[in-house]
């Protein structure tokens, strides 16, 4: 078996390469630590064409942004949190959710070299997360959606939050989490939401709220706000939208979106000891 990855969680087998394999995604074991700042990015353009073909296209188009922030080389354990309230049925359907998935491996391929992207489901509450991984990523988020029998409910985020919370502080990681939370609409558990935030502030973690939907809609007011809550040690949370239609907007425009506000944050965690 021909190894891919340099580092792989304790747990699992390394993946090889060829064709994606539709096979159900994994609980996490505890992972060790995401590899330190370095040059260039984490997983290589062979490597990954080797593994995960369909993917270098995004994959370049990520490093690109990375390299327009000034990120190039920068190391961070990437997680993906999706909502799965009513509303984003259709959402689901139309391939919106996959494709988001697909974006955000390729972004990790860039900051992380273990191949792999947990993934956390909620809705009243949140679901076990899993990972996603390069190489079998194909229906990967109908296999994540099958492997915790996920049912469609509500939206609080608090629980999804206290999920990444618990497996960042767990797998013992010491670079940052960069954590796209993915939704439609706005939260039942407001305070929650707002006491997580200040609380989290004081760890290696930003919050990436992504809308699917308009950015200025009436339903992302909250999450607007989170930019500028008050009693943080960090700026640590974004927010971005992707229009009505997300698998619409060219996935250039959605790095850029995505990774705007984190290198402010990066400078700001670092000036408080948040981070190296």
């Amino acid at each position: 078996m021909w190894m891919f990855f340099r580092r792989r969680r304790r747990g699992t087998a390394a993946p090889t390469a060829g064709p994606a394999a539709a096979q159900p995604p994994q609980a996490p074991a505890r992972p060790t630590a995401p590899a330190r700042a370095g040059a260039g990015p984490a997983i290589s353009l062979d490597k990954l064409q080797a593994a995960a073909p369909a993917l270098v296209s995004l994959y370049k188009t990520a490093g690109v942004s990375l390299r327009k922030q000034g990120l190039d080389g920068r190391r961070a354990a990437v997680y993906l949190v999706l909502d799965h309230s009513a509303s984003m049925s259709g959402l689901y359907r139309d391939g919106s959710v996959q494709r988001l998935a697909e974006q955000s491996l390729a972004l990790s391929a860039n900051l992380d070299d273990d191949g792999t992207v947990p993934v956390v489901l909620f809705n009243d509450r949140a679901y076990e997360p899993q990972e996603v991984r390069i190489g079998r990523h194909d229906g990967a988020v109908q296999q994540v959606r099958a492997a915790v029998d996920a049912k469609f409910g509500g939206t609080r985020y608090a629980p999804a939050m206290k999920a990444v919370l618990k497996h960042y502080k767990e797998c013992g990681a010491t670079d940052p989490a960069f954590v796209i939370f993915q939704t439609d609409g706005a939260a039942f558990d407001r305070k929650d939401v707002q006491a997580l935030l200040r609380s989290s502030s004081q760890l290696p973690v930003f919050w990436q709220f992504l809308g699917f939907g308009e950015h200025d809609a009436k339903h992302f007011t909250f999450l607007r706000s989170l930019t500028g809550l008050d009693g943080r040690a960090t700026p640590n949370a974004g927010f971005c939208a992707t229009g009505k239609h997300p698998r619409s907007l060219a996935d250039d425009a959605l790095y850029g979106r995505l990774l705007a506000a984190y290198p402010g944050w990066l400078e700001a965690a670092k000036a408080a000891g948040v981070t190296d």
